[in-house]
């Protein structure tokens, strides 16, 4: 079955029907992907996205070799991987001499990186979102590169506005989001010096069922915890459409690379959230703090363009989320931290 809107589910019954939903590919998906030929390499395949990539890829273009890469320190995401066809590499992306002797994949998807606890080892944060980015860039100059980055290499603009577009200077603030432009400026600097098309992939809060801002702010509600709204609005994209926007980017690189904003369309506040899913559970958020007229929001304008609306929306998204937190259903433990101003993660 092809993902379309009409065909969506009411609700989404466990983990497998998660993991099935994430990784349905779209028409619009399977067509841009045969305008690019090749294997398709992920690299950082590991973390909270990865292995949704990976598995969309392979479903949509079930005939390519589609290969994930990272250290697998938590081997069942080796093992889910297989299971769906996408073959494994062990690979620590600090040593150059193992980057270089990976397959010489025609589609790269960059997807490493460090954020949570980057305060606390910057210089491996540097090394991670800066470094590895000048090593993978040069071993694979002759491919195309969709590298992840994040909308917090802009500075906050005023959340009466439509967001940051991709013309907006980089200027955030905290050293993590400075390390995510110096990944672009390196990613970048190797495209203009070897005409390597690319796309630099500007993703705001990737939204699944065990995490996310919407999943956030539902268990806040359902436990009666305080809800934060300083940094009081936000956009977000269903983790499905959002991987499958990163593999459509393949067939829509520039030379040199460019960036791209991914996220939902609307601007949508975290009190009006909180109130959606107060009257889902029947009971009141308990909301602090004050509204600041600033926050971290990107336009998405371009990607609109290229790929159309999201499959899934943001009623579909507030649905989903109160039916899985209301059963107890797992959680990867991961605050988005979403609400963090001053760039310390």
């Amino acid at each position: 079955m092809l993902l379309s809107h009409e065909n969506l589910p009411q609700a989404i019954a466990d983990i497998d029907a998660l993991d099935e939903l994430l990784c349905r590919p779209s028409r619009a998906l399977i067509d841009d992907l045969r305008k690019t030929a090749g294997d398709i390499m992920i690299l950082g395949v590991a973390g909270k996205m990865g292995p949704t990539l990976a598995g969309l890829a392979k479903a949509a273009a079930p005939e390519r070799r589609v290969i994930g890469v990272a250290r697998f320190s938590d081997p069942t995401i080796k093992d889910w991987l297989q299971a769906r066809g996408v073959e494994t590499i062990n690979c620590d992306l600090l040593d150059e001499a193992a980057i270089r002797a990976l397959p010489k994949a025609a589609n790269i998807v960059f997807m490493a990186g460090r954020k949570f606890g980057a305060e606390g080892d910057l210089s491996l944060t540097w090394a991670m979102n800066a470094h590895v980015p000048a090593l993978v860039a040069q071993a694979f100059s002759a491919s195309r590169i969709v590298a992840f980055s994040t909308g917090c290499v802009y500075p906050f603009v005023p959340v009466d506005g439509k967001g940051s577009d991709e013309d907006m200077p980089p200027n955030p603030p905290g050293e993590y989001a400075q390390s995510c432009v110096g990944r672009e400026r390196m990613f970048e600097y190797f495209s203009r010096k070897y005409s390597t098309p690319g796309r630099l992939f500007r993703l705001n809060y990737a939204i699944d069922m065990r995490y996310g801002v919407l999943h956030d702010i539902a268990s806040k509600v359902l436990q009666g915890k305080p809800i934060d709204v300083s940094l009081g609005h936000v956009n977000f994209i269903w983790q499905g459409d959002a991987a499958a926007q990163a593999l459509r980017c393949l067939a829509h690189c520039d030379t040199p690379t460019s960036p791209i904003n991914v996220s939902g369309h609307e601007i949508l506040a975290v009190r009006d959230l909180a109130a959606k899913f107060g009257q889902r559970f029947g009971r009141a958020p308990v909301i602090v703090g004050k509204e600041e007229p600033t926050a971290w929001l990107t336009d998405t304008s371009q990607a609109v363009k290229l790929f159309g609306l999201p499959v899934v929306d943001t009623e579909q998204l507030i649905s989903w989320t109160a039916d899985w937190v209301s059963r107890s259903m797992p959680s990867l433990g991961k605050p988005t931290k979403y609400e963090v101003r001053d760039g310390r993660y």
